[in-house]
């Protein structure tokens, strides 16, 4: 990904662009996460670091979707082109996500899949096509620049591969649209969560009985409650009701998650994995307090 960034980056530039791009490292081992930013304009660039409010987001690994600790659908709007290396169609991942902007896939052959090294081109060819100001020339000037020190056979191969995905992408040349700024004059700070202490006989599990989960109200074990902001939901009913490891997420007729909340022991692991972030978590007492009573 800092290989392609790097690419797209180039080929921009090569289009008369002022460019940046940027790497931005976890932790650094195999396999962990790593996104690559480029900021383009015919203006000089003075804004630096993480690109907030993405217009278009390529994934390259379709398993970080889910993840929201990866955080690669962080910053999408309304008219953000999500492109996802997946065999997958499209219609699955609008599904999937519900999101109101494009979605579009890149497939690979069984034998990109193995050749994970051609990815980052790949990715690359096909931004420089969505984006639509970008010409199939300047980016095989880039590929050439950029991986030209790794040898003649290692351009050609990434250079099939990133103009083929450039091809594949020419029917939506131009569907990326820049996106606006927003005020900062709205902006709240974050509030704060309560973690109460409680005595042991309300906070400690209540079980009488073997083979009696049902009747069990696991719901009494928590601290903390998950709440869905219903206007914030994308109704990616998969991921939340997936994640909960009690299934006390079920999902009605609309496609929205309701949680069962005589069973939901507080994990939160749906407040963690909610891509949109629209389950919060807040203190089992003041939710109990507003309702009167404890569940």
């Amino acid at each position: 990904m800092k290989t392609a960034s790097r690419i797209l980056g180039t080929a921009l530039f090569l289009d008369g662009f002022e460019v940046q791009d940027a790497p931005r490292y976890g932790a650094e081992r195999r396999g962990a996460p790593l996104f690559a930013y480029v900021r383009a304009s015919r203006q000089p660039i003075n804004e630096r670091g993480v690109i907030r409010r993405p217009d278009l987001v390529i994934v390259a690994d379709d398993t970080l979707v889910p993840m929201p600790a990866a955080g690669v659908m962080a910053g999408l709007g309304d008219f953000t082109v999500l492109l996802v290396n997946s065999q997958e169609a499209p219609s699955v991942w609008k599904d999937r996500l519900n999101l109101k902007g494009p979605v579009l896939t890149l497939p690979a052959t069984a034998e990109d899949r193995q050749e994970l090294r051609f990815a980052g081109a790949a990715c690359a060819g096909a931004a420089a096509a969505l984006l639509g100001v970008v010409s199939r020339g300047a980016t095989e000037r880039a590929i050439r620049e950029e991986l030209g020190p790794l040898g003649a056979e290692v351009v050609a191969a990434n250079l099939e591969r990133a103009l083929a995905a450039f091809d594949l992408m020419a029917g939506h040349a131009g569907c990326v649209q820049e996106g606006t700024e927003v005020s900062a004059s709205g902006y709240r700070h974050p509030e704060w969560i309560d973690l109460p202490f409680e005595d042991a006989r309300v906070a400690a599990p209540a079980i009488h009985g073997a083979a009696t989960s049902v009747e069990v109200k696991t719901g009494l074990w928590r601290t903390m409650r998950p709440v869905i902001d219903y206007s914030r939901c994308n109704r990616c009913w998969w991921v939340c009701s997936s994640f909960c490891p009690d299934s006390a997420i079920g999902v009605n007729a609309e496609g929205r998650p309701q949680i069962d909340y005589e069973h939901c022991k507080g994990c939160m692991i749906c407040v963690a994995q909610c891509p949109p972030h629209a389950i919060e978590a807040i203190a089992e007492r003041a939710a109990a307090a507003a309702e009167g009573g404890r569940p």
